[in-house]
């Protein structure tokens, strides 16, 4: 199927892209994402990947836009305080590309919802700010076989990582690794410290949220190497980079 003259402008800097081209604009266009979390990394999360044309992304997240939250949350507007996250969000990822359909979910993500969730979805991309969703998230995704890129920030460090544990890494060798492979079992309370108790530098959710869209494009296409099997650690105040390598748990709790 041709892309529309508006299309095609629209979409230009990417068919001009060897690695996207017109059949990988069609694979945007056919994709379902689902983000979780429309704050500091969701944010530039949603926007980007509505802007690449992704054809429909869901969203769920339950809270109310803060005057707190606007330091680093650039979907939402200081008109918009008191408002759904998810409503928020979407009205901006609408003003930005009206041709992707954007499902707003106002609930949070739980072990119970998230199996029907994510079966309506291709990629899930997570970009909450607590354990118990990141664990939930992790947990469905292996369930239903869905890639889920994971991005994670505080003070002014950040980690991404994209996580396939129902695949195999190239030409059939080990399986990929899980979440809980990383982190077997959720932190004893009050040993890892919020943003809202720690802080955290409001360019930094833009830094990962983006990153985390890339990723997320990246599996979309299959091109480029995937970060399943690597956590990249980010050090904002150092501007640099470690990669680290993450290997499968042979006693992981859900995916050995």
């Amino acid at each position: 199927m041709s892309l529309t003259d508006d299309a095609a402008e629209r979409y230009a800097r990417h068919l001009i892209l060897r690695e996207v081209g017109g059949v990988g604009q069609q694979k945007l266009l056919a994709a379902r994402v689902l983000l979780i979390g429309a704050g500091g990394l969701g944010s530039p999360l949603a926007l980007y990947l509505a802007a690449a044309g992704v054809g429909t992304i869901g969203l769920i997240d339950d809270d109310r836009v803060a005057l707190s939250n606007l330091q680093r949350q650039i979907a939402h507007r200081t008109q918009d305080l008191g408002r759904l996250k998810v409503e928020s969000a979407a009205e901006a990822m609408h003003r930005l590309n009206p041709h992707t359909t954007i499902i707003p979910i106002a609930e949070r993500l739980t072990a119970a919802n998230a199996p029907a969730l994510f079966a309506n979805y291709d990629v899930i991309a997570d970009g909450s700010d607590n354990f118990d969703t990141r664990f939930a998230a992790n947990d469905a995704a292996f369930a239903a076989k869905r890639t889920l890129v994971s991005a994670a920030i505080g003070e002014f460090d950040g980690q991404l990582a994209t996580f396939k544990a129902h695949e195999r890494g190239p030409d059939g060798g080990q399986r990929f690794p899980c979440y809980r492979c990383l982190l077997p079992a959720l932190p004893p309370p009050g040993t890892v410290p919020t943003c809202s108790e720690a802080g955290v530098i409001g360019a930094l959710t833009g830094i990962l949220g983006a990153w985390a869209a890339l990723e997320v494009i990246k599996e979309i296409l299959q091109i480029g190497e995937s970060l399943a099997g690597r956590l990249i650690l980010f050090d904002g105040l150092g501007g640099a980079t470690r990669t680290v390598r993450l290997k499968p748990d042979p006693s992981c709790p859900l995916c050995a």
